[in-house]
């Protein structure tokens, strides 16, 4: 791995809750990241509370999810493969600026004018197709951004990166979903959509004064075969790595039937009824009780019983889930919700950090590749099982269900991994 530009300052304390940011190239993706963060939340949360006033049917909730995952994992194991090949930065520049033509058109198409001749069945071909492409486009963005921040910090900083990532990553899904029901309830749809794009401009703007980050090279070890060789090295490393391969299907598995933030606009709007302001607090909630973890996170990493510590968090996350379930009082639900995000942020800066120290440099991208498919699988095709579900149980029921499986899951995989606990990642 080349060396990483110099921090700021050369020397820096042994427990430095900020010796990644210390770096200003690292500060730039961070910062990036947290803005389109932002843009991305804001516009889901409106364009999902839209489609279901419009339509009454948890079902288009769930299908925004389908609609995003089946490209985005058509597409993420080749982007891996890019990262590893490519300019890093050029991925990330062009991949984010598709976005804000995508962002365009939705805009376009959800203006008042263009919806008195657009008919409701062809508005709804444009948003799906429109978040589809969003999927192609974040099939890039994802490995190469993720693969990117490995080579801006020393590797004994991965720990604090990786917190710091996930706090970027938090920050912006907290300000996103609460300015989103404040922003839709006094300005509306268009101007909330406006200022979407332009959190997705300035995203580009600091993206692109990163340094270059050209590919790594190839071991002379390593077989030079076709295309599908070049990506099954990744999916090989992850499966023969079982502590990569139970950490990421832990994660899957647990928001894939444990997730409820795709139907949450059904809570706000019928069973708590709290409308678009209680929506973004629910929205909110997660990121919040994550933040606050991440933030104790970058000084005391909870890498060192990393198995055990990512077992407890995964069985808290789905404890929580049920707690959501059964509530009829909002703050109760908020409560629920915030420390869900606790757990679940912990169990990201461990993984986090597993993917960042074990693959080698000239796969990193093709392992995180398989690493977004994993999350793609469990948020987007998640937001499509709760939708299905909650048509066809009813939200709570299917809440319920959910998470009730996650804790099974949990369970299995703590009989079978016995050998992870001797890990250390410190």
């Amino acid at each position: 791995m080349s060396t990483p530009e110099s921090p700021e300052v050369a020397a820096t304390p042994r427990h430095d809750s900020f010796a990644a940011l210390r770096y200003p190239a690292f500060r730039n993706l961070m910062a990036g990241a947290f803005l389109f963060t932002i843009g991305i939340q804001i516009q889901e949360v409106v364009i999902g509370y839209e489609l279901y006033t419009m339509t009454h049917q948890p079902l288009v909730l769930g299908l925004i999810g389908l609609a995003e995952a089946i490209p985005f994992i058509s597409l993420a194991l080749f982007g891996g493969l890019l990262a590893d090949r490519r300019d890093k930065r050029r991925l990330i520049v062009g991949s984010v600026a598709f976005v804000v033509l995508g962002s365009i058109t939705l805009l376009w198409a959800l203006l008042p004018s263009t919806r008195l001749w657009m008919s409701k069945t062809v508005l709804l071909g444009v948003i799906y197709g429109v978040i589809a492409a969003f999927g192609l486009a974040r099939g890039l963005f994802a490995p190469a951004a993720s693969a990117m921040s490995a080579f801006l910090v020393p590797r004994e900083l991965y720990p604090n990166s990786s917190a710091w990532r996930s706090t970027a990553w938090q920050a912006g899904a907290i300000l996103g979903p609460v300015s989103a029901g404040f922003l839709y309830a006094a300005f509306g749809l268009t101007a909330t959509l406006a200022l979407v794009i332009a959190f997705f401009v300035a995203a580009v703007s600091l993206f692109a004064v990163m340094p270059p980050q050209p590919p790594r090279a190839i071991p002379a070890n390593e077989v030079q075969g076709n295309l599908w060789q070049s990506l099954r090295e990744g999916i090989d490393f992850v499966w023969n790595t079982p502590i990569i391969l139970y950490a990421l299907s832990l994660d899957m598995f647990s928001v894939l039937f444990g997730g409820v933030v795709a139907i949450l606009p059904v809570f706000a709007a019928d069973i708590l009824q709290v409308g678009p302001q209680g929506l973004g607090i629910l929205r909110a909630a997660p990121s919040i009780g994550a933040l606050l973890t991440l933030l104790v996170c970058t000084r005391y990493p909870p890498t060192r019983n990393a198995w055990r510590n990512l077992l407890i968090a995964v069985a808290g996350f789905g404890v929580m889930s049920l707690t959501f379930g059964l509530s009829r009082w909002f703050w109760l639900s908020v409560a629920a919700l915030f420390v869900s995000g606790a757990f679940d942020s912990i169990s990201v800066v461990i993984r986090n950090t597993i993917l960042q120290v074990l693959p080698p440099d000239h796969l990193r991208g093709r392992v995180l590749s398989v690493n977004s498919i994993f999350i793609s699988s469990s948020n987007e095709l998640g937001a499509f099982q709760a939708g299905t579900s909650a048509s066809i149980f009813g939200a709570t029921r299917s809440v319920l269900l959910g998470g009730s499986i996650t804790l099974l899951i949990v369970g299995w995989v703590w009989r079978r991994s016995g050998a992870l606990f001797k890990v250390r990642l410190d």
